[in-house]
């Protein structure tokens, strides 16, 4: 028997309350729901959109309590949350997308690539380095590679790239011997993203690939349409609904590809959450992965992911803020009618620090591309 939806007024709560969090409660607001942020930080960006904000930490079992009473479901916004707070709320019969389980995996890279492979789906070569006697072996199938930690990395952090077994000696110590992953590096013609919605009736809605490219290993921009090959985008489709369905996940999903020179596709990772490559879908398709996420963790079927505009996306780091903390010039942004500019209400500004992002919307994804560029330039 299908379970009822979830409908307005209801109280969703969220893990986190940064940006993803921001976005997904405006989303959530506009729909008509109340939203309860969880996040230790009182800045958080989510707070002054969302109608209650818990400043605890997220295994805080009085906050926990708090959220499991005022809210019929929760989702989160970053993989590294606790999953067992997440698995706690579940058993209090608060709906819970993604499943704690999910985000056990995700958040593990470790756990996250032999899933995959297990999953039947190409990876790049890896090796688990749980300690220091592990790289004690042939290492050569996996050089020249990047030792990646098991936890905790994002936007580069957490990586180092070796091309011998002395570097790899030395990387490990400088990751302090934490469990890590070393990956092969292979010769790449692109990156590629794919944002999935799906939901407990097993309802599926797939964004159309994100071309992404990285600056220091934190996304610069992405574009969409990809310019890859229709066979590229239809594999990289398939391979991420294959993931998703395996996992039995609930909710919204970014699943990261490499391309590589001979057009074959691997699965780089995976986040389980709306992602930084998704944001183009704020303006760019007949629903944004925000609005995907309230409806997945409300039982509502997916909108229609669509694309209706070819588009760039462009992030802001606080390295376009001045030196005294003060704002980019926005004015020349501002009075062009096809871009869309997103400020996330972040107070400090910081290098490498996501601050905002903005989209440009044109006939197709050249002009977008050389407009969005020359934008940049402005501030």
């Amino acid at each position: 028997m299908a379970t009822k939806p979830i409908l307005p007024p209801a109280m969703l709560g969220i893990l986190g309350g940064g940006q993803l969090g921001r976005m997904f409660a405006m989303a959530a607001k506009t729909m008509g729901y109340g939203v309860t942020v969880l996040d230790p930080d009182p800045a958080a960006p989510a707070a002054e959109i969302a109608d209650i904000h818990l400043c605890k930490p997220y295994t805080d079992p009085e906050a926990l309590a708090a959220l499991a009473r005022q809210c019929v479901a929760v989702t989160t916004e970053f993989e590294n949350v606790n999953a067992d707070s997440m698995r706690w709320l579940a058993s209090q019969g608060v709906k819970v997308s993604p499943s704690g389980d999910s985000v056990a995996i995700a958040q593990d890279r470790m756990k996250e690539k032999n899933f995959i492979r297990d999953a039947g789906l190409a990876t790049a070569p890896f090796l688990i380095i749980e300690n220091s006697g592990d790289l004690e072996q042939d290492l050569s199938p996996y050089l020249p590679g990047i030792l990646k930690t098991a936890r905790n990395g994002y936007d580069g952090k957490g990586q180092v790239r070796i091309k011998n077994l002395e570097e790899a000696r030395y990387a490990l110590s400088e990751l302090k011997h934490q469990p890590c992953v070393l990956e092969k590096m292979l010769p790449l013609k692109a990156e590629v993203s794919v944002i999935v919605a799906r939901s407990a009736a097993n309802e599926i809605a797939c964004f159309p690939p994100a071309e992404n490219i990285h600056t220091d290993g934190i996304l610069d921009i992405s574009i969409v349409p990809a310019r890859i090959s229709t066979e590229i985008t239809e594999q990289a489709r398939n391979m991420a609904i294959q993931l998703v369905e395996k996992l039995d996940y609930i909710g919204v999903i970014a699943v990261e590809f490499f391309v590589l020179e001979d057009d074959s596709l691997v699965i780089n990772e995976m986040a389980p959450r709306p992602h930084n490559s998704g944001h183009y879908t704020l303006d760019a398709t007949f629903s944004s992965q925000f609005e995907q996420q309230v409806r997945t963790m409300c039982g509502l079927y997916p909108g229609k992911p669509d694309l209706h505009t070819p588009v760039v996306m462009v992030n802001l780091l606080g390295d376009v803020w001045h030196d005294d903390g003060s704002e980019p010039n926005w004015e020349i942004m501002l009075t062009a009618p096809n871009t869309k500019l997103h400020l996330y209400g972040k107070k400090e500004a910081r290098a490498g620090r996501k601050m905002g992002h903005y989209n440009v919307l044109a006939s197709n994804v050249d002009a977008a591309l050389e407009q969005a560029l020359a934008l940049k330039e402005t501030l």
